[in-house]
């Protein structure tokens, strides 16, 4: 069945932010061209399989009753009079955030579009690129914003794993070139939207995703230097911040952990920082004391890893180390970023030997190196010198592992009292 209503949009992209907005956009009546360039990806979601944690196959085959059709044919875009880039902006070498995907996305709808279009691009950026980078691009094929086209902004905000939230009741943020092109996007989402939130133009739309991730960013730097502090101190920092939290104003609980993960959090706030020192000339200095705060937390985990075994008289060169957790968040499987990652060189760097196990993974490639997942949970904690959990999913019961642990190291706050070393 095809309940379309609204036209056609094209979605470029179908990885964590563009799969659940074809999801919603196919939802309420949109024939949806879900465009990859991975015929893998598209294959896969033609089939009615998913390759997220946030939907299910199920919910891929209803998408394909609804209107959804994957492609990797940049032929079948034509048609489409609304196109939303969503794909990957990692960090470059620079320190800035690499943009070849946009470049490219952006390539593909220029030559596909069909005027009158309306395009906005998702994918996480510096303040400038939709004007500066994407505009030209598309101006270069002969289109004139206005006439042949209308431009837009507008952060993606999913976050992967959370079911409170999604892309239908999470405010959407949208700003555009000009206000026609505001009026534009904003009528689009807000046929599957709840509440959209138009802004004066692209910049702003741009700079209110990085200030979303620059605040969570600074706040867990600043948890985690205490916990730091703390544990020199002979400070309980869990115990810290459950009190802080009865205050029921002016203060929002953040925790400290092994560091950070996922695309937004170590990667975003860089792109406002790289911007900053370019055009500006000085440094973004809270954004740069959390970069150094939070990715130095895997080598204090090792570090603390040491200290539980040297008390012991062990000495981690040796010592069999089991990691509980290797995803970037609870209860998903995705590792982007995952700190995980840093933890295990670190830990391998020292001698140690490093096993894993996560109900999420299968198999863990980090550094280039392919760890042993054991699949016996209640022996791999057993047979480990130290256990270290780094996730805190949900099927883990921390409280019959740390029994069963020779040491167990807890960097979560799973667990009370002195059952196990904590953070």
């Amino acid at each position: 069945m095809n309940n379309q209503v609204f036209g056609t949009v094209a979605i470029i992209g179908q990885g964590y932010v563009g799969l659940p907005l074809a999801k919603a956009a196919s939802a309420v009546g949109f024939e949806v061209l879900g465009f990859d360039v991975s015929d893998q990806t598209v294959e896969a979601l033609r089939n009615g399989v998913s390759h997220i944690d946030d939907m299910s196959d199920d919910d891929i085959s209803k998408m394909l009753d609804q209107g959804y059709h994957p492609t990797a044919d940049p032929n079948d875009l034509k048609r489409a009079s609304v196109f939303v880039i969503c794909v990957p902006t990692p960090l470059a070498d620079t320190g800035g955030p690499d943009l070849r995907a946009v470049e490219s996305a952006t390539h593909t709808v220029a030559r596909s579009l069909t005027p009158p279009a309306t395009i906005i691009l998702e994918s996480t950026t510096y303040p400038g690129t939709t004007e500066n980078l994407v505009q030209p691009i598309i101006e270069s094929y002969g289109w004139e914003h206005g006439r042949g086209f209308l431009l837009a902004f507008s952060p993606e905000r999913v976050d992967p794993g959370r079911v409170d939230y999604t892309i239908v009741n999470t405010p959407k943020v949208v700003g555009g070139v000009t206000e026609d092109a505001t009026k534009s996007a904003a009528s689009f989402y807000g046929h599957f939207v709840e509440e959209v939130v138009p802004v004066k133009g692209t910049k702003e739309a741009e700079t209110a995703k990085l200030l979303e991730n620059t605040y969570r960013h600074v706040n867990i730097a600043l948890v985690n230097e205490m916990a730091m502090f703390c544990h020199d101190l002979g400070i309980d920092i869990w115990e810290v911040i459950r009190a802080a939290s009865t205050k029921p104003f002016g203060f929002q609980k953040f925790t400290p952990g092994p560091g950070v993960g996922g695309h937004c959090i170590p990667i975003d706030p860089n792109y406002l920082s790289y911007e900053v020192k370019k055009q500006l000339g000085y440094p973004f200095h809270f954004v740069e004391l959390a970069q150094e705060v939070n990715a130095g937390m895997p080598k204090y985990i090792t570090e603390r890893i040491s200290e539980i075994l040297n008390k012991d008289r062990k000495a981690l060169n040796g010592s069999k180390i089991l990691l509980l957790g290797v995803t970037y968040k609870a209860d998903i499987k995705d590792q982007r970023e995952s700190p995980a990652i840093p933890v295990a060189r670190y830990l391998a760097d020292s001698g140690a030997e490093i096993e894993f196990h996560d109900p999420h993974v299968e198999t863990w490639n980090a550094n280039g190196t392919l760890y042993n997942r054991r699949n016996d949970l209640q022996q791999a904690v057993q047979d480990a010198d130290v256990v270290v959990l780094l996730q805190d999913h949900e099927s883990y019961d921390v409280a019959e592992l740390v029994a069963s642990a020779q040491r167990f190291f807890d960097t979560r706050g799973a667990v009370g009292g002195e059952a196990a070393y904590r953070l």
